[in-house]
């Protein structure tokens, strides 16, 4: 399990800046820099990534999504929110996966903001952006870029004594745009057979929220507004369908599973001991036992624990990739290069798993495998810091310091770090062969860094 800044959000816009219109690049430049300013961080674990699609799967398909590129990333922050800024991600807060009771009441989110992508809500905001320009001052045009990405509660920050007009109308479109996603919401959940009544249940929970003051109300609520006209149409949407739907074993076994590791790793390892009782799937609650140990720093309990998870699931890659993670992490290196093995073997394109495949390869002095697996795991995902970093030390240690510069330079841009990154890249640059793939790639997060030194050269004057 590992923690990845969420700038990388960005990175792929960055590079692609020069084609943005001018509102939407301030908007774009404006939101690396808000995500530099609260550093949050993206949660990277293939065992959580996993579930979430698992129970992400049927949703997205009724939603006419591509299930194989719209992805669930977990960001590191323990209040409730999900939110969307493209169209192939949507982003939901651990602290949210954690409060929810049910799975019906998680995938009622993601359906809500599924319906965000399917209906082309991030497309219009940008238009609703464009036609505030004319009328907004500068804090109210980046609260509105706030207010498009989900960042409810920095929108409310800096529109603070600006124009709130233009701030009025923009979300007022942005609550019709609400219950359009809830009415889109329920439909997904009914083709794909599962309960409304999630939806109806996350709407109670906010029940009268709009009645507090704006600093106390919760994340969710000041970003997706809510009303009690949507509680009873989601109650309408309920009526209308019924309970019909039957449990879904998979859906419940995901849900643990995914809520269990969470907890395992982010909440102490005595809490994570008592309640661990309470699991009803086995293997689960050994997998949780397995990461409380580790976390107590004793391997052979750990160990057990883990391997008995594995005897129930011997043909579970995941289970091996938190076994290779165990070991490496106690330097038992070439049993962690094992384990990870194993795990690829069962999940040969898992991005995550091959990042921790290479990694082990690279601590075990098997430094060109390494980097052909490091470089398999880049090609699927790049949105791993981690990852970039362990690139970068198998090119540097082969001596291809122009590719290590390279990867370096896109590691500190995914973590916001433009300046850093320029430097790197300029030092790619001048290595690499100009045109070839590793130069345009320094190139892309140059021209990003440069465009950021400007910005702030601006500022100053």
């Amino acid at each position: 399990m590992a923690i990845s800044h969420v700038a990388a959000m960005a990175f792929e816009r960055l590079s692609r800046l020069a084609s943005i219109p001018a509102v939407l690049l301030l908007a774009v430049t404006w939101l690396v820099s808000a995500m530099q300013a609260s550093a949050q961080s993206l949660i990277r674990d293939p065992d959580i990534e996993h579930g979430l699609q698992e129970l992400a799967f049927p949703i997205l398909r009724a939603a006419g999504l591509n299930t194989n590129r719209v992805r669930i990333m977990i960001v590191n922050d323990g209040t409730f929110n999900a939110f969307v800024i493209d169209y192939n991600t949507i982003y939901v807060n651990y602290g949210l996966i954690l409060t929810v009771d049910t799975p019906e009441m998680l995938q009622a989110v993601i359906a809500h903001e599924a319906a965000h992508i399917a209906n082309g809500h991030l497309a219009r905001r940008s238009e609703n952006l464009r036609a505030a320009q004319r009328n907004a001052q500068l804090g109210t045009l980046l609260a509105l870029a706030t207010a498009a990405a989900g960042g409810g509660e920095a929108a409310a920050g800096i529109a603070a004594g600006t124009q709130a007009s233009a701030l009025r109308s923009f979300l007022g479109h942005t609550r019709a745009e609400e219950a359009s996603a809830d009415r889109s919401a329920a439909s997904y959940l009914r083709w794909a057979g599962i309960s409304p009544r999630g939806m109806v249940n996350l709407h109670r929970k906010f029940a009268g929220q709009e009645l507090l003051n704006p600093v106390n109300q919760d994340p969710y609520m000041r970003s997706h507004p809510t009303s009690r006209e949507r509680l009873r149409a989601a109650e309408s949407f309920l009526d209308e369908f019924g309970d019909k739907a039957e449990q879904n074993a998979n859906a419940d076994y995901w849900f643990a599973r995914v809520k269990g590791k969470l907890s395992a790793f982010l909440r102490s390892p005595t809490w994570t001991m008592r309640r661990s009782a309470e699991e009803k799937d086995r293997d689960i609650r050994l997998m949780r036992e397995a990461a409380a140990h580790h976390q107590n720093r004793d391997l052979s309990r750990a160990r057990a624990a883990i391997d008995g998870a594995l005897k129930i699931r011997p043909d579970d890659p995941f289970f091996y990739e938190l076994k290779g993670q165990i070991l490496l992490e106690n330097r038992r290196v070439g049993e962690a290069v094992d384990a990870y093995a194993t795990a690829v073997e069962m999940a040969p394109n898992n991005a995550l798993i091959l990042a921790g495949y290479g990694r082990a390869l690279l601590a075990n002095g098997r430094t060109k495998q390494a980097l052909q697996v490091l470089e398999k795991a880049r090609a699927r995902d790049y949105r791993n810091p981690r990852l970039m970093r362990d690139l970068g030390s198998a090119y540097s240690k082969v001596g291809n310091n122009g590719m290590a510069s390279t990867v370096t330079a896109e590691r500190f841009a995914l973590q916001g770090r433009l300046v850093d990154a320029g430097i790197h890249a300029k030092r790619a640059v001048a290595q690499l062969p100009e045109g070839s793939p590793g130069w345009q790639r320094a190139q892309d997060v140059l021209i990003a860094s440069e465009r950021e030194k400007k910005k702030k050269k601006r500022k100053r004057k």
